[in-house]
């Protein structure tokens, strides 16, 4: 039967299609694990994706949730959905659906990545099935959000910026190059972030084209594809800045505050640490290997100098975009400010191929010494966060959907507890090396399959136990109201700025193919076109009339809720 395996993966057909077989299976587990999810439910950040992908599948334009306009990469990638379904809940499926086949990309891309990196096809294949599988890549494909794309971007990023340093066909370089350039300018038109990627793109191509470590004119072919897409990328974000009211996005005002500024500076400096503790951490240690050494691979000449590039440039976009995230969000009193897990989150796959690598190709000798330093950074990392957050951690506000990787490790749904994912995490780590050092690489296929599986086990429970519930918890701001408030599909609507706030949000979506506005009726001129009004209840003993007892006569209350504490108002 071994033969008769081996004589298959000999076909030259055999590996792609098992690639193709594979991502298919990773479209189909994340289509599972979406079941039941009907409508937006992490504000404001889903509904204002949502508003962006309607106007640009032709639909009314409305107001935007979060106050300002911004990157719409990711919308116009799932605006079909909003284009072909006449209700919101079959569009937010479609939505989902669009979702996981993009998000499934990661499959193919770690198998391309780790080959490149050196290992057989079989393991590959293993371990890019657990890459694609790792919970901070999965979750945030199951909501309306830019993260379902970026670990594909960033990780087709590295791997052309690689195939284009790396010795090879000069046609192949050309492509290469002219990938790099456009994934970094895709990844600045879908998110904030994608700004470090391009600043860090360019710094990469002047240097090269300055130190001629590359065909002059594969790096011109760089340069030009950042620079088109960087000017398209522009063009884009200004049509759709010309279809809102508000202004364009004010992150990097709040990230020069955040940086500029003595008084929060030690705030900042700590939410960076904690959001590198939070990456390796989540990886169980893995991408800690990748960060050690591509920190002495900067250093060292024992690295090719493809390797020592993509490195340094790795690790100097986990940390500055940790940085500016720690400085561009707000003070909430959230306890997962301090150890924020999204943004760095789109890093996750490249540096977990990394360190896969190291596991397979290192020696026993460098891989325990290179594991040691990763416990170790890990350790100092989360020493810092706690010793400088102090009794913050505990006593601010636990948001469990902010923190779903170390709620899992920790095994505590209920508050964070950093030391206890720490150890977790390490005792992963540690099994692994434990048994390469024990076994050699003969193990190896069966670690790829172990992760895999390890990988399938926490992603399937940190939905069930954060995914599903939050979004449950949500029903009655989104589909649950607009049953409830008898809202029709090409209503127009005013919503009060006192109503609850999350209702607020919701409906800007939710009003389909009718548009939202936000004001309020009593002091506000109410549009012309407005066929419903939804307010906040007077309170307690009060008729619903008494919130607006000088309204004009051809508005009534259509019905309320005191459970809900709303009113619709209509028109005569």
């Amino acid at each position: 039967m071994l033969q008769r395996f081996d004589e298959l993966r000999a076909r030259r057909w055999f590996w792609p299609t098992a690639v193709l077989v594979g991502y298919v299976v990773e479209v189909l587990v994340r289509l599972v694990l979406v079941r039941g999810l009907n409508y937006p439910s992490v504000h404001a950040d889903e509904d204002s994706y949502l508003v962006l992908a309607r106007v640009l599948a032709g639909r009314p334009t409305t107001e935007m949730p979060v106050g300002v306009v911004i990157p719409g990469g990711y919308p116009l990638l799932v605006s079909p959905a909003l284009r072909i379904a006449d209700d919101p809940v079959t569009a937010y499926h479609l939505i989902l659906g669009i979702n996981a086949v993009i998000n499934a990309l990661v499959f193919p891309l770690a198998y391309l990545a780790l080959r490149r990196l050196g290992l057989s096809r079989l393991l590959a294949y293993l371990f890019a099935g657990a890459t694609a599988l790792l919970p901070p890549v999965v979750f945030y494909s199951q909501f309306v959000m830019s993260d379902t794309v970026m670990p594909v971007l960033i990780l087709a990023w590295l791997l052309c910026m690689h195939g284009w340093l790396s010795d090879g066909p000069l046609k192949r370089r050309y492509w290469y190059a002219a990938g790099m350039g456009a994934a970094a300018a895709y990844a600045m038109a879908t998110h904030d972030r994608g700004g470090v990627v391009v600043a860090l793109t360019g710094v990469v191509l002047v240097g090269v084209l300055a130190l001629r470590w590359a065909p002059w004119r594969t790096t011109l072919v760089g340069l030009g594809a950042l620079g088109a897409g960087a000017v398209a990328a522009k063009a884009f974000a200004s049509w759709l800045q010309r279809q809102f009211t508000v202004p364009p996005s004010q992150v990097g005002t709040f990230l020069l505050e955040g940086l500029k500024n003595p008084d929060i500076l030690q705030r900042t400096l700590t939410r960076t640490v904690g959001q590198v503790w939070y990456f390796i951490v989540s990886t169980w240690g893995v991408a800690g290997l990748a960060v050690v050494v591509c920190l002495f691979a900067v250093f060292s000449s024992r690295f090719q100098r493809p390797d020592r590039i993509v490195g340094a440039v790795m690790v100097a976009l986990l940390f500055g975009t940790s940085l500016a995230a720690a400085a561009a969000l707000p003070d909430d009193g959230r306890i997962d400010d301090w150890v924020y897990a999204r943004y760095a989150s789109y890093l996750v796959p490249v540096a977990f191929v990394t360190g896969v690598a190291i596991l397979c190709r290192f020696s026993r000798k460098r891989l325990v010494v290179t594991a040691a330093g990763a416990v170790g950074l890990t350790l100092l990392l989360a020493q810092t966060v706690i010793w400088s957050a102090g009794s913050k951690l505990r006593t601010q506000v636990f948001v469990l959907w902010g923190l779903p990787d170390v709620s899992f490790l920790s095994a505590d749904w209920n508050k964070l507890n950093m030391m206890r994912a720490t150890a977790a995490a390490f005792v992963i780590l540690a099994g692994l090396v434990l048994l390469l050092v024990a076994g050699g690489r003969r193990v190896l296929w069966a670690l790829g399959v172990s992760l895999s599986l390890f990988a399938c086990l926490a992603t399937v429970t940190i939905t069930e136990q954060v995914s599903h519930p939050f979004s449950k918890e949500r029903k009655g701001t989104a589909t649950g109201f607009t049953q409830a408030a008898g809202l029709r599909p090409k209503d127009n609507v005013v919503i009060a700025w006192d109503i609850e706030w999350s209702l607020r949000m919701a409906q800007a979506y939710e009003v389909y193919q009718g548009r939202i506005w936000y004001l309020d009726p009593r002091w506000q001129d109410v549009p012309a076109t407005a066929t419903a009004i939804v307010t906040p209840m007077p309170g307690e003993d009060k008729a619903p009339e008494a919130y607006w007892p000088n309204r004009p006569g051809q508005w009534y209350v259509d019905r309320s809720s005191k459970q809900g504490n709303w009113i619709l108002w209509r028109r005569h």
